[in-house]
């Protein structure tokens, strides 16, 4: 049994050293993991010191007989306030980073780690459960009446805490370029298809496709630049020249090696277009990273969240807004793809089009029609008024494909019929193109028309298949957006807040 004692004491020495040690290596991250299970901002930094020298203490406790009682009294404190915050964030619903051992491995809250932690306290309490005069065979003393006992516990002991050492120094070194690898090994996996489908798939994070729809009203955000100036996106995209937003980072190897291509970029477009670098971190890393040979505008974000807005979730990464605050492309993801839009984009500057690029990442598109003309049609609207392609020119207009049958097209009814009363002279027209019976269409109650294609002619032309579904026509009546599935994606495509997220038929 003592030596059953004395091994569960060498596990949680082992345990609580390593993780105490790796949140000394990244106090900013113990700090930034304390507020995100909820502590206040105020008491944060001190929790962060407070909570590895806790750990580091409780450690060295349990490595002595004497303290070892007391050590694993604190050990287990330590793991319930754990558990206690992992369960109260997963009754939440929500993951933040556990910074379980720093510097060293990390990784969102989980089942997993909440069991890990309860054995780990089941082994803590069988330590007090034995009591302060019976915590096992001892390292560092001459108390154990057998000699060969104590010698193979001496040997024990130092092993343990010579391997917790050499463990500790190496996973350091490997750590320090695990941001850049991991970040690297995440852009090969995405830019890489799979040569049967033609398709990435990837559990948890946005397919190359995914993000905002070409279209969409860019997101609002405001950032810092280096000077410590606000600059609002309304500003950025006010310059009646479209806008690269550039995603990058002061810890990232791709978007260092870039960095020549973007000033030669930058230099060969600077009349046509605007380069803006958004990154994060400190200003001096920035600086040291990017200042480069040319004057640059960079922002810093606190962590991502510009970026997340415009589903640009690895550095480097690059998205095209058109110069009335449109998204013009896809997010364009790695050294590789960027490069790729940039040779679009300097193609389309030269015919004087409006910027629409699909398939900038590699990846086209399905059922697509941007910059198609919308196709002749006419069709009389429920009340036998006759509706033309050519009498939707002259303004933008948003196309919807509706079926009076479809239940998700029911659910976004109060909304669409809001929006159609009370939509300003700036915002766009509505045609609603649609199946079923006239008398029932009557029922909605719109202002704009309602046109039934009962053999979805029309919407087939146009890159519609499901219900609801949408895509705007500008005033020339050319497609200029991407098919927007369902109501959430709908209300974006016009600006306006998802009222509610449907589902499509």
């Amino acid at each position: 049994m003592e030596i059953i004692l004395l091994l569960i004491r060498l596990i949680l020495f082992g345990v609580f050293a390593i993780a105490g040690v790796g949140k000394l290596l990244d106090l900013e991250g113990s700090e930034k993991a304390v507020k995100d299970f909820g502590a206040p901002e105020e008491v944060a930094k001190p929790l962060a010191v407070a909570l590895p020298l806790a750990e580091i203490i409780f450690a060295v406790c349990l490595l002595f007989i004497e303290t070892s009682w007391l050590g694993a009294i604190g050990a287990l404190i330590l793991l319930l306030t754990f558990i206690s915050g992992i369960l109260v964030q997963m009754a939440q619903g929500n993951a933040p980073d556990c910074h379980c051992f720093g510097v060293i491995h990390s990784e969102p809250v989980s089942k997993k780690i909440l069991v890990r932690n309860v054995i780990f306290a089941i082994l803590a309490f069988v330590l007090i459960l034995s009591g302060k005069d019976n915590q096992g065979l001892g390292l560092f003393s001459s108390t154990n009446n057998n000699s060969e006992e104590n010698f193979m516990s001496l040997i024990l002991g130092l092993a343990t805490v010579g391997l917790l050492a050499a463990v500790v120094f190496y996973l350091k070194k490997i750590s320090e370029q695990q941001t850049q690898i991991m970040r690297r090994i995440e852009i090969l996996e995405v830019t890489a298809l799979d040569s049967s489908t033609g398709e990435v798939k990837r559990e948890g994070v946005n397919q190359p496709d995914g993000g905002l729809l070409i279209g969409t009203p860019a997101p609002e955000f405001s950032l810092p630049d280096i000077n410590d100036k606000i600059v609002t996106s309304v500003q950025l995209f006010a310059q009646a020249k479209p806008t690269l937003l550039l995603f990058v980072s002061p810890t990232c190897g791709p978007c260092a090696s870039l960095l020549p291509e973007i000033e030669t970029w930058q230099n060969d477009l600077r009349d046509k277009m605007e380069f803006i670098l958004v990154s994060s971190g400190k200003v001096e890393d920035n600086l040291k990273k990017f200042a480069g040979n040319s004057v640059k505008q960079i922002l810093l974000q606190k962590d991502r969240e510009a970026a997340l807005l415009f589903g640009a979730e690895w550095t480097p990464a690059a998205v095209l807004v058109n110069d009335d605050g449109t998204i013009a492309s896809k997010s364009a993801i790695g050294d590789q793809q960027i490069r790729q839009l940039v040779e679009k984009i300097k193609s389309g500057i030269e015919t004087g089009e409006k910027l629409l690029i699909p398939n900038s990442n590699g990846v086209a598109i399905q059922n697509a029609k941007l910059g198609m003309n919308l196709p002749e049609f006419s069709l009389n609207d429920v009340f036998d008024k006759t509706i033309t392609s050519q009498s939707l020119l002259g303004k933008k207009t948003l196309v919807t494909f509706w079926s009076a049958t479809c239940g998700y097209c029911k659910q976004m009814l109060d909304d669409l019929r809001e929006w159609d009363k009370t939509k300003g002279m700036d915002e766009p027209n509505l045609l609603v193109i649609s199946e079923g019976e006239p008398e029932l269409h009557k029922t909605f109650a719109l202002n704009s028309p309602i046109v039934l294609d009962s053999k979805r002619t029309v919407s087939n032309q146009l890159g519609m298949q499901g219900t609801p579904s949408a895509i705007l026509i500008n005033e020339n009546g050319k497609v200029v957006s991407e098919t927007a599935i369902g109501a959430e994606q709908i209300w974006t495509l016009i600006g306006k807040k998802n009222k509610q997220s449907t589902v499509i038929s």
